[in-house]
């Protein structure tokens, strides 16, 4: 009778058979890498690098520096929620060409479109929602204006444009 209980498996033998160990480790790599991955995507969409633009601080103080100094008003209508706008703010504003460009010829004033106090602008110039870049005379009359995120060479080509207004006068 001995020798039949010692020929029976033992039951303290805990380890799993190796192939079954080796799908669990692969399971377990695969998940811990789909978590690492997906927190560093979500980190690179809600990132956005800090700009030298020269911001104004709300659009009246925008329209009086652009009335005392001739320049144009870019309004940038944004919102904390919009990944377009966080994708601008990390492709073109933060672009050193955009930056000189922008400083240098322009009055720009980035508008909050869920701040209550900004409800008078959003009506002037019938924004809905975020991105809308605007581009006004110092006067704060539309020349030109894209909605949507928009690339840099975009961008440019924007601000580069003609002003309709002048070409009406020639």
């Amino acid at each position: 009778m001995n020798k039949s209980s010692s020929q029976l498996p033992s039951s303290g033998n805990s380890e799993p058979p190796p192939a079954r160990k080796r799908i669990f480790h692969f399971w377990r790599c695969f998940w811990l890498t789909f978590l690492v991955v997906s927190l560093a995507y979500a980190w690179y969409c809600f990132y956005v690098p800090t700009n030298n633009i020269a911001w104004a601080d709300n659009y009246t103080s925008a329209q009086q520096h652009a009335a005392d100094s001739g320049k144009p008003i870019i309004l940038y209508f944004t919102g904390e929620w919009c990944v377009p706008c966080r994708v601008m703010k990390r492709q073109v504003w933060a672009d050193e060409e955009v930056k000189t460009s922008v400083n240098a010829q322009f009055i720009p004033v980035a508008i909050d479109v869920d701040n209550p106090d900004t409800a008078a602008v959003l009506s002037r110039y019938n924004v809905g929602g975020a991105p809308v870049t605007i581009i006004t005379d110092p006067q704060g009359n539309a020349l030109r204006w894209r909605a949507g995120g928009i690339g840099k060479s975009e961008f440019l080509e924007l601000l580069n444009a003609p002003n309709p207004s002048a070409t009406k006068d020639l």
